[in-house]
């Protein structure tokens, strides 16, 4: 009070609202210039705006009399950017840098607490600011004379390039075709800044006639910067209470948000998480988190939540694994999308997700090539899928992301016994999608639900295997000594070849087993590949019997032949690959599970009529071993195996070859005249072209 009577009022002013120029009046600040060299000074040629935007470009002519402007400095700019010839399209007409360009840039995001105030005869009237742009010079020249020396350079430099050129090569184009964009890839892009940039050059400018300080026009429109009415009705925004007019001249809450930057749609804080209703809560922190114990999700929806609502809300969302909370997987893949990796509608996602999550309420560890196999997804999918709810360990698999929640399933058995029928609904569903066996489907510890998990020490896993060899090679030795016995009361002749007989007998050979383990962690239970109890083959003494054989090269022999009438040529890595897919389409217990070795195939390979081609790769070649061995089916039994086999013997001598040669050298052996088709159709059986020249197929060296 003491300072309010120290400062008397001096003056009322009486303030006034003009709306004659309202969202149409902008502030420009220009760049400080020189003392000698003010805006009046300054003649405006042309001015554009993009309004939505609030971008304006002007155009202003530079006084090159005065006698702070460097005339040889605008020459060489002028010449820099035009060069020697000027015509309609040069920048400097008058070959000396008599203009500049003006760009804006928005000063203030939120102009609606400035004005623009005009004080006349005691009367002050205020007309909102729509805009507050700063203008900066545009250097936009200098990349037109970059432009310009590069297309000299290049003039210069291409002028003898053309005489080198004696044929046009031909080049390889691929083709890609798009994947349908989902719904977040689409946002994703919409909001990057490539697109709005595009957005904002899509604009286009409005040009606009620039009047001087001193025109009669000018003059007329400064006149709408008064209030066209002093009447108290064409001022009701001003006729407020001491606390309304505070309130509108600082809002407390809104215009502090509106200054905030705007955060990324997937981002939400706390504050703003606690605003929303307790289900919404619950479904945006399982989304992003999507494994987690309840402990966990009632700290982070703050004290006083109710846990029984927080209860009733999480099993609408999430399903229960060993204890803790996964989020249920339609919420992470709802209807109408696919996947950002293959293309797969979300149902697919959504089966495969659940077997996943399955598959850990039996045990703690998963193995991905199971899931890789029974879902039939692609390994990017499956690996998002174990990523979710567990860690990838070395020679293990994938073991549960948290360990198993005891307090919660004793203190909640309701809803423990609630989930688990849940679960017996997906199992059910799960095993008539994938036609599941029954030894998938029963987990193997029934007290891994009531108990924590066994961990098993290394040490105790090796001296379980010392033990288990020593059972079984007891087992052996005792069915070893029973055949002696029977050979020797049935044949006392075989007695000089008992000693022969081994326990196991191994090949001598360098090359590992291939392999093919397609189906290989199926279930714990798998023995390569093989369930014991289905099994269709029992080795002895390390040996499959001699019906098993032969059942397992009818069928090698069976693959291998109607690969090669297919395919023709492959190389050995190539037909491994195809071996696994094969492999991978079969059922448990296949007799191909037994183990193919690299020289079985080869073997069968040489038995089904084909030959190996010994191609002579270039000396630096990169290639494997496998891809360095081709074979080819040198019988197919229709009318282009002689074609088939004059192309093998030229590439038995070149590594590539051109058309022109393979058509001339067919026509010379078969004795006639091939005609484009027939040759096209041998090229396409055997070979690629690459570059222009041709290879035979999975020989191409990129």
């Amino acid at each position: 009070m003491a300072n309010e009577e120290d400062d008397p009022i001096i003056q009322e002013i009486d303030v006034f609202l003009a709306r004659s120029l309202l969202e149409k009046l902008y502030l420009f600040q220009y760049p400080i210039r020189p003392a000698s060299m003010t805006y009046d000074d300054v003649t405006h040629l042309s001015a554009k705006i993009k309004p939505k935007q609030q971008k304006v470009e002007l155009e202003m002519a530079i006084d090159t009399l005065n006698p702070n402007y460097c005339r040889s400095k605008g020459e060489q700019i002028a010449l820099n950017v035009d060069g020697t010839c000027t015509d309609e399209t040069s920048t400097y007409s008058s070959k000396l840098m008599d203009k500049q360009t003006f760009c804006s840039s928005q000063a203030a995001s939120n102009v609606s607490r400035y004005a623009a105030a005009v004080y006349k005869k005691g009367e002050l009237h205020l007309t909102p600011l729509h805009g507050i742009l700063q203008l900066r010079p545009s250097f936009t020249y200098l990349d037109k004379a970059d432009a310009k020396h590069r297309e000299r350079e290049a003039v210069n430099e291409g002028g003898d390039s053309s005489q080198d050129e004696a044929e046009d090569d031909v080049k390889q184009i691929t083709v890609r075709f798009s994947r349908p964009e989902t719904e977040q890839a689409r946002q994703r892009r919409v909001q990057s800044y490539e697109f709005l940039q595009k957005r904002q050059a899509e604009e286009h400018w409005v040009h606009l006639q620039y009047y001087g300080l001193k025109d009669s026009r000018s003059e007329h429109e400064r006149q709408y910067l008064f209030s066209q009415g002093h009447g108290l009705a064409e001022n009701t925004e001003l006729i407020k209470s001491p606390s309304e007019y505070l309130m509108m001249l600082m809002p407390p809450s809104v215009e502090e948000e509106n200054e905030k930057p705007m955060a990324p749609s997937n981002v939400l804080s706390m504050a703003q998480l606690r605003t929303l209703p307790l289900a919404d809560q619950i479904k945006i922190l399982m989304k992003n988190v999507k494994v987690m114990p309840f402990a966990n999700l009632l700290g982070l929806l703050g004290s006083g939540t109710d846990p029984t609502a927080v209860l009733r809300c999480v099993q609408q969302v999430a399903l229960l694994v060993q204890g803790n909370w996964v989020v249920k997987s339609d919420v992470l893949y709802p209807k109408d999308t696919s996947s950002p990796h293959s293309g797969v509608p979300a149902e697919v996602l959504c089966r495969g997700r659940d077997f996943v999550m399955w598959k850990f309420t039996q045990d703690r560890w998963v193995v991905r090539k199971e899931v890789a196999a029974v879902t039939k997804l692609c390994p990017e999918d499956v690996k998002d899928f174990l990523e979710h709810m567990s860690v990838a360990r070395i020679n293990k698999g994938w073991e549960f992301m948290l360990p198993y929640d005891e307090d919660f399933v004793k203190k909640h058995p309701d809803i423990v016994q609630r989930q688990q029928m849940l679960w017996m609904g997906i199992q059910a569903k799960l095993e008539k999608v994938y036609n599941l066996l029954k030894e998938h489907l029963t987990p193997k510890k029934q007290e891994a639900q009531s108990a924590h998990p066994l961990l098993v020490s290394g040490e105790q896993r090796v001296n379980m295997a010392k033990a288990k060899v020593k059972q079984n090679y007891g087992q052996l030795e005792k069915e070893f000594q029973r055949q002696k016995a029977e050979m020797k009361s049935n044949d006392s002749s075989a007695k000089p070849d008992a000693p022969n007989i081994r326990i196991k007998e191994e090949p001598v050979s360098v090359e590992e087993p291939m392999d093919t383990s397609a189906h290989e962690g199926l279930n714990n239970g798998l023995v390569n590949g093989l369930h014991p109890a289905q099994g269709p083959m029992e080795p002895v003494n390390g040996h499959l019997p001699g019906g098993c054989i032969d059942r397992v090269a009818q069928e090698l022999k069976a693959f291998v032949s109607s690969t090669f009438k297919k395919q023709f040529v492959l190389t050995l890595s190539e037909l491994k690959r195809l071996f696994n897919l094969h492999l991978a389409s079969l059922p448990p217990g296949h007799t191909l599970f037994s183990g193919i070795s690299d020289k079985m195939l080869q073997d069968m390979v040489l038995d089904t009529g084909c030959k190996q081609i010994l191609v002579p790769f270039p000396p630096q070649t990169a290639a494997s071993p496998d891809e360095l061995k081709v074979y080819a089916l040198w019988e197919a039994g229709d009318t282009y195996d002689q074609h088939r086999q004059v192309l093998l013997e030229i590439f038995s001598k070149n590594y590539r070859v051109r058309r022109n040669v393979i058509q001339s050298q067919l026509s010379q052996e078969c004795g006639e005249d091939l005609n484009k088709q027939e040759v096209d159709r041998v090229l396409k059986d055997c070979c690629v072209s690459y570059g222009g020249m041709w290879y035979l197929k999975g020989t191409v060296q990129s």
